[in-house]
């Protein structure tokens, strides 16, 4: 029975998705093994290490194995690994061909092979996620380029922003990740043989055409030197994944902030009848998808610890932390898939609310562009002098509760400054005080139009 979330009944897709899970399961691990052990003798055959025959054989044999599963724990929880129970009846099968299965292999070469199989699988997965949330990003940031709101420091009001703007952020963090996973993919996606201590020894000079042919059948990149104790590679894959994951963590700490009763709703998940709902607060709407997000990005970044101390591995083959990886990689890719479909649902759904965007960007009574009066004034009056009247009438609205305008009223040196009446309310105005943020919004769109 299931144990874990990951893979229980009940909250599995609140941890994962079909498709990642599809890619790591134990029936797609081994027919991996299997086709890394397929590719091996048909490189080996195109170099002229075994007869043509016996590599059609085995892969004959490994179009369609009759696993006895039972039969394959058995064999794995007494040896510690998989690959000599997977020999051991592939070998059965392709009959007189299996001699020369595994032939100048060692396990940890065919598990490493597979492990880079799946990790491209889920890279794919993982880049055509990241491909839809630019999209979806890019039509958020957009729509809102010029919808005023409150920006925030501290979690106070500092100065006034666009929606877009902040959008635009997240937008330009994931484009970073498109051009980081472009760049990972020929560092990661590397083929894995070597041989026991890694020298190919037992093929000689034969070993680098094999190795490379047996990397071609997989369409992987060809190792420079073998890296059964240089992980890496793997380790960039999980912290890519770490860094995916905080960024959509960030995502969802602004929507849930934005969400709160103290900020009215400024940004709402996608409404579905019944979800986020309380057992006993009818009037409840939580934000479940982003608490999913934060949840699952933590739970990310242990992981991205655990396969950085498996990267601490003793000589040419480690006593154990090799392990580590076959815990991290399933796990990091799973909740980072979650982390992304639920990044998907949440944004590409979301209520925005620019009416109370506009209501919290007014609470201040214009208090929130007290520097751009000032340094409207400042050519006048010189940037000390308008620094300490602004700040009076600050003072003053304040303690009477009156907007900043009408304080402002009452400073004669600063309304002639502001050129009269009418530049006060435009100074005071927090949507005339923008600064580049819509043109920031134009930059991380790259020029595309509007949507």
């Amino acid at each position: 029975m299931p144990s874990t979330p990951l893979d229980s009944a009940l909250f599995r897709d609140m941890f994962g998705t079909p498709e990642m899970r599809a890619v790591f399961s134990d029936e797609v691990l081994v027919g991996r093994y299997v086709e890394v052990e397929v590719a091996l003798a048909r490189a080996e055959a195109r170099c002229g290490i075994i007869p043509a025959e016996a590599a059609e054989a085995i892969a004959a044999a490994g179009a369609s194995p009759a696993f006895d599963w039972a039969r394959l724990k058995a064999e794995t929880d007494n040896v510690g690994y998989p690959i000599l129970a997977i020999v051991h009846q592939l070998a059965e099968q392709a009959g007189e061909a299996g001699r020369y299965v595994h032939w100048g292999a060692t396990t940890q070469d065919i598990m490493d092979t597979a492990s880079v199989l799946q990790v491209r699988a889920a890279l794919d997965l993982v880049g055509a996620d990241i491909e839809a949330l630019r999209g979806i990003l890019a039509g958020l940031a957009a729509r809102h380029r010029d919808t005023p709101m409150a920006g925030r420091t501290h979690l106070q009001q500092a100065l006034p922003v666009t929606f877009g703007y902040k959008v635009a952020i997240w937008l330009a963090a994931m484009d970073r990740h498109a051009e980081r996973l472009a760049q990972l993919r020929p560092r990661v996606l590397v083929g894995q043989f070597a041989g026991a201590a890694g020298t190919l020894a037992s093929l000689g000079e034969d070993g680098f055409p094999v190795q490379a042919a047996f990397c071609e059948e997989l369409g992987l990149g060809q190792p420079v030197a073998t890296w059964h104790v240089a992980r890496d590679g793997l380790a960039e894959a999980v912290s890519f994944l770490g860094l995916v994951t905080g960024t959509l963590a960030k995502v969802a700490t602004d929507i849930m902030l934005m969400m709160s009763t103290e900020f009215g709703g400024e940004v709402m998940e996608p409404f579905v009848k019944g979800r986020g709902a309380s057992s006993t607060m009818p009037q409840k709407r939580n934000p479940i998808s982003s608490e999913i997000m934060l949840a699952t990005a933590k739970a990310v970044r242990q992981q991205v610890a655990l396969i950085l101390d498996a990267m601490v591995q003793d000589f040419e083959r480690a006593t154990g932390p090799w392990h580590l990886e076959w815990l991290a990689l399933p796990e990091s890719f799973l909740l980072a898939a979650s982390c992304l479909h639920q990044a998907k649902f949440a944004l590409s759904g979301l209520t925005v609310d620019t009416d109370r965007m506009r209501a919290n960007l007014d609470l201040s009574g214009g208090l929130i562009v007290a520097e751009a009066v000032m340094m409207a004034a400042a050519p006048a009056l010189g940037r000390q002098h308008a620094h300490d009247v602004v700040y009076d009438a600050c003072r003053a609205a304040i303690t009477s509760g009156r907007p900043l305008a009408e304080a402002l009223m009452e400073v004669p040196e600063v309304v002639q400054a502001l050129g009269g009446p009418d530049g006060v309310s435009r100074r005071c105005d927090p949507s005339n005080y923008l600064g580049l943020a819509p043109a920031m919004v134009d930059r991380v769109l790259g020029g595309r139009s509007r949507s």
